[in-house]
């Protein structure tokens, strides 16, 4: 039996051992924290408990599963919880509230329209409505519309040859347009985007991931957005944990990863300090499912060496993307959803929790002193604009970014609706190290998508032949630092070692994302034009002086019947 060694028990790191594991390998799991889960972990609230009561849930940030997510559910279709599986606790969410600072909430509902094979229609319309709602020109909407066409319609070569290599911002036109296109167009609508900001992301990831996020607005299957129905870990990792101990995989919690040994062609070994000292561990094929961050420094000279492709890490970009959590005395459900602070100093981002845990059955009254009915969880993505108090979140105490923080949501929905006496207590994100008296740290900073990063990701099958990668900088059709993402790059690598093992195991599924098949005939003319070194031809849909979308021409409205009939 070849045995496998997975550095990092993160998600990339569960989901490798996951998959070998139910193909007949022996999988041993470093971590360097005690717990496992990554940043998708939840973790108790220290001294919180009273009582015989468990402690208050806290966690990185709060978690978002995107209809498009397809890896991860089906991972957690495989992982049993009573008496179904994981990915039974994942609810729907039914609205988006755009929250602006001193102004009036735009909301945004979920729409219930069916399926088609012009899906993309449906959605340029609901986009259309959201901008004419916040006063966006109908001109710019229409060439907003425009670019996703010639996203969705461009061939793969053009999309990371030209596109990767700009930035959304510059794409969308957005420094010429409005403030209300910059707002919510340029970026609003890519806040929702895990570790994205509309300056830096590239136009190719950008702009196919909001393709893909309209197109989940507009599908009747209620998966448009999904959130698990308690903490993480109760509903997820736990289980998870549980599940691979008894496929025989090995977890040890507690091993930080201190060297890969490598001869100039393989690795050799992997050393690890625990509280008993130092040791080295053995594998026939190793799976490193490290960030970005704490990779880079174990690449020797060596392993840059037996990979050159190695190198391009260092030119990867992380920044601070970190939650606090704020226990409610009165749960306040705010919006059956996730919240957006439009234009708030710290890029904030919250979801209402109780509403979701307590129909699944969560006992708010078995968790800290019994007083906490809800829970508000606030992802802060911005750790270098000045807050109302004129400082950075990075140049904070941890009391000031709590104090900053409600200051800022109080500022867009009203101090009715979050009344700071109605505070229990509150958890800042561990891995945040508040300037004590040296700058401030992040323990687990995310990796950001940035124009022209395509080049420097990593496949996942290294030219060392015994080393595979299985983290969010890898290449996938996610492209982004999610768990969407890292789960896909874990699958990538598995297959990887199934074919440098000569397995005739079934390689793990990996789907691309969800093109609207109505647009397939303009993809195939622009690989034609791309090959004959031409430009990408005018979008074959444009909007009429109403804002409908139509077909440009009938040879346009021709190609897409052909296109709706391969749908």
């Amino acid at each position: 039996m070849s045995t496998v060694l997975v550095l990092g028990g993160g998600v990339g790191g569960l989901t490798a051992a996951h998959e070998l594991a139910e193909r007949g390998f022996d999988v041993t799991v470093v971590e360097w924290r005690p717990d496992f889960g990554g940043k998708a972990r939840s973790m108790d609230v220290p001294d919180s408990a009273a009582g015989r009561r468990l402690p208050l849930p806290g966690e990185h940030g709060f978690r978002f599963f995107p209809g498009f997510y397809r890896h991860l559910p089906d991972t957690m279709a495989r992982i049993p919880l009573g008496g179904g599986h994981v990915v039974d606790h994942l609810v729907p969410t039914s609205r988006i509230l755009l929250a602006q600072e001193g102004g009036r909430p735009e909301l945004i509902a979920i729409a219930e329209r069916p399926a088609t094979g012009t899906d993309f229609v449906a959605a340029l319309r609901f986009l259309r409505d959201f901008a004419a709602s916040v006063t966006v020109p109908t001109a710019e909407f229409a060439a907003f519309a425009a670019g996703l066409m010639k996203l969705l319609c461009a061939c793969d070569e053009r999309r990371y040859q030209e596109y990767d290599l700009q930035s959304w911002w510059e794409f969308s036109g957005a420094e010429q347009r409005s403030a209300a296109f910059q707002k919510f167009l340029a970026n609003g609508l890519t806040r929702t985007l895990v570790a994205a900001r509309a300056r830096e992301m590239s136009a190719r990831t950008g702009g196919l991931i909001l393709c893909q996020l309209a197109l989940d607005l507009v599908r009747a299957d209620g998966r448009m957005s999904r959130v698990l129905d308690g903490p993480t870990s109760d509903r997820w990792i736990t289980p998870w944990l549980a599940h691979l101990r008894g496929l025989g995989v090995v977890l040890r919690g507690g091993c930080e990863v201190a060297g890969i040994g490598c001869d100039g062609h393989r690795v050799t070994g992997v050393t690890i300090n625990t509280d008993g000292g130092t040791e080295t561990l053995v594998a026939d094929h190793y799976v490193a499912a490290l960030p970005v961050e704490r990779l880079r420094p174990l690449l020797s000279p060596a392993l840059h060496t037996a990979d050159p492709r190695l190198a391009a890490l260092s030119r990867l970009v992380t920044r601070w993307m970190n939650g606090i959590m704020f226990y409610l005395k009165q749960d306040v459900p705010m919006q059956h959803g996730h919240s957006l602070f439009i234009d708030s100093a710290w890029a904030l981002t919250s979801i209402s929790q109780a509403q979701f845990w307590r129909s699944a059955g969560f006992e708010f009254g078995g968790r800290g002193d019994g007083a906490v009915n809800g829970i508000l969880s606030v992802d802060i993505s911005d750790w270098t604009s000045p807050g109302s108090n004129h400082k950075v979140a990075m140049a904070c105490t941890a009391e000031e970014i709590k104090a900053e923080v409600w200051r800022q949501l109080v500022d867009a929905v009203g101090a009715t609706v979050l009344d700071e006496a109605n505070v229990h207590s509150w958890f800042l994100d561990p891995a945040i190290r508040p300037p004590n008296p040296t700058e401030a740290t992040n323990l687990e900073p995310l990796l950001i998508n940035t124009a022209g990063s395509w080049a420097d990701r990593p496949d996942a099958v290294t030219r060392i032949p015994n080393l595979f990668l299985a983290a969010d900088f890898v290449r996938t059709y996610t492209d982004l630092a999610t768990m969407e993402g890292a789960n896909e790059a874990a699958r990538r690598a598995v297959n990887g070692i199934l074919a440098a093992t000569g397995s005739d195991a079934t390689p793990c599924d990996v789907w691309p994302l969800n093109e609207p098949k109505a647009l397939a005939p303009f993809r195939a003319l622009d690989r034609i034009r791309w090959r004959l070194g031409r430009p990408q031809g005018d979008p074959p849909m444009q909007l009429d002086p109403d804002g409908e979308p139509r077909p440009a021409d009938p040879i346009a409205r021709l190609l897409f019947k052909v296109g709706d009939a391969l749908g």
